[in-house]
This record gives structure tokens, sequence and C-alpha cells, in this order.
């Protein structure tokens, strides 16, 4: 079959003209895929034009129906973290000795608990809203904010049960404890709180931090839209991405700073945050690399684009439309 130039991509359909997916190619490429008609070619205009008819009074009420059980769960999941909050944690053992390393200084937030909503949901959604008007993609933003909702909720699940199972102390337990500095212990030399009960409470809820916890996902899709690892060079992509950890990074060390974590429990909170999409990601990795292809399934299948795109166009079936 004769080669041909392409001008800008070669894109690939499934049965709508959208969500393109991209192949990586050269200056020329054969035409592949024929068995699915599904290659065709457009120019950025085209393509531009398309996602523009995707808005939200058209199409936005179908992509929430479509995704409905989604959002069911998505509701669910933050009721359990609204119950996990609630529910009394582990009273650990705590002796006079111990207290010696929980005797800092009980002093407001410099980072208040009603703001982490705001940097870690309010602001990726003004971001999203933001893509939304310059590309009416509605779909983009229906993924967008569903998808900040559940790592915030998921990463809140795991931290408050968390904090409710270890149970571990807040440097600044002892003024929660003894807010009049009157030590009392029972017989066995455990601590008898007499400060008031929510303070107490709050204060065996040091292990995880749920601040550093719920951090990143807007520092991701920034580098996904702004594609910032195409290896053009363009260092301001880069600063652009690395804003939000930046951002992260501070919040983390505020904690600290506040007497209200240890270094320890900021860690963690970070690995609650990052380690899923970093074992995630590696998986991803392994199952795209496969096993390597002998000479003699490279024969068998022409020049091996058959399975290529059966598994790009099986990509593609995370990202369908829904039409009315």
């Amino acid at each position: 079959m004769p080669s041909m130039r392409l001008g800008l991509e070669t894109m690939i359909y499934e049965k709508r003209p959208f969500l393109p997916l991209t192949l990586a190619i050269g200056h020329e490429a054969k035409p592949r895929c024929g068995m699915w008609n599904v290659m065709v070619q457009q120019d950025q205009a085209t393509m531009e034009l398309e996602m523009r008819a995707y808005t939200i009074e058209a199409h936005g009420a179908t992509v929430a129906r479509t995704h409905l059980h989604d959002w069911l769960i998505l509701i669910l999941l933050a009721g359990i973290v609204v119950l996990l909050y609630f529910i009394e944690p582990f009273y650990r053992y705590i002796s006079k000795d111990m207290m010696t390393n929980l005797k800092y200084p009980l002093k407001p937030n410099a980072i208040p608990v009603w703001s982490v909503p705001i940097y870690a949901v309010v602001l990726p959604i003004i971001v999203f809203v933001i893509r939304y008007c310059k590309r009416k993609d509605v779909h983009d933003l229906h993924h967008a904010i569903l998808g900040i909702l559940y790592s915030v909720v998921i990463t809140g699940v795991f931290t408050e049960a968390i904090k409710d199972s270890v149970g571990r102390p807040r440097p600044n337990f002892f003024w929660r404890c003894f807010p009049d500095g009157e030590e009392a212990y029972d017989g066995i030399g455990n601590v008898v709180c007499h400060g008031d009960h929510s303070i107490v409470k709050e204060g065996y809820k040091s292990f995880p931090s749920g601040h550093t916890s719920c951090l990143g996902f807007l520092s991701l899709y920034l580098s996904g839209k702004i594609k910032a690892f195409d290896q053009a060079g363009h260092a301001a992509k880069l600063c652009i991405v690395l804003l939000p950890l930046l951002a992260a990074a501070l919040v983390a060390v505020s904690r600290v700073d506040d007497y209200w974590h240890h270094w320890q429990d900021v860690f963690a909170g970070a690995l609650i945050g990052w380690g899923p999409y970093a074992y995630f990601k590696a998986v991803e990795q392994d199952a795209r690399a496969g096993p390597p292809a002998s000479a003699a399934d490279v024969r068998a299948d022409g020049d091996g684009s058959s399975d290529s795109c059966l598994s790009l166009v099986h990509q593609q079936q995370d990202h369908k439309i829904t039409m009315e």
C-alpha cells in the first residue's frame, strides 16, 4: 500500500469522530488498522472545532447519567469519611516518660482544617473550569472533577481509618490533655486527661497527616494537559507543574512547624497521596512493554500493526462518549 505523508497527526476513532488517539509516528507512515476502518486524517483546527461542540448544555446531562454509578459510590465514600471522623480513635497508652516529647506548645493551625477543601478541591476545579471555557470539552471537565473528588475522598478514607486505628498522640498532646499543666495518671501509669474531650480526641490523631495526603492531583492534571514531558525542551511547563507540589511541600512543613504532626506523619501522608499513583504507573508501563515479540510473530502479523491498533482501540473504550 503506498505511503502517505501526514501534515499534523494521524487520529484513530472508534465510531464517532471524537477523543482521538494519536499514533507516535515519523514523517512517513503507512495506513494501518484497515480491519477497523477507523483511521482518518484531520488537522488541528477541525479537531478543536469538534471538541467545542461538546458543551455542558448539549451533553452535560448525558455524561452525568452515564457515570451515575460513579457519583453514587463517591457519595458513599464521602459518608464513610464523615463516619470515620466522628468515631472515637484508639486511645493509646501514654506514660509520664512518653510525655517528654509531647510537650510542644498548643498553637493554632497556620493552615486551618476548613482551608483543606479550598486548596485541595475548589482551586483545582477552578483550573478545570478555565480549561473548559477555552476548549468546551464537557467530558474533560466532568472526568477532571470526578477525579479530584475521588482522589480526596479515597485518601480521606485511608487517612481517617489509619488515624483512628493507630491513635498516635500529637506533639502538643500534653497541653491538650492537661491544659492547666497539672498531670494526672492512673494506677498503671496511663494519662488521665481533664481537658476538653474534643481537643483530647483530636490529640490522638497525629498519624498520618491528612493535609498532605490529599495533594498532588492538580500537578498530574496540569502535566498531562500542557504536555510537560513531551521532550520539547519547554522548562516553563515544568515550572507550572511544580507549583502545586511546592504548595504541598509548604503545607507539609507548616504541619510540623505548628507542632500538630511529627515529621513521620507528614511523610506517611505524602506516601498515601502519591504511592498508589506510582504503583499503578509502574503497572501501566509494564503492561505497555509486554513480552518481547519474536520474529515469527512479527512475520505472522505482517508489520505487527494489527495487534498494535487493536490495543489502541481498546484503550479508547475507557473514553467512549454516549450520544443522545
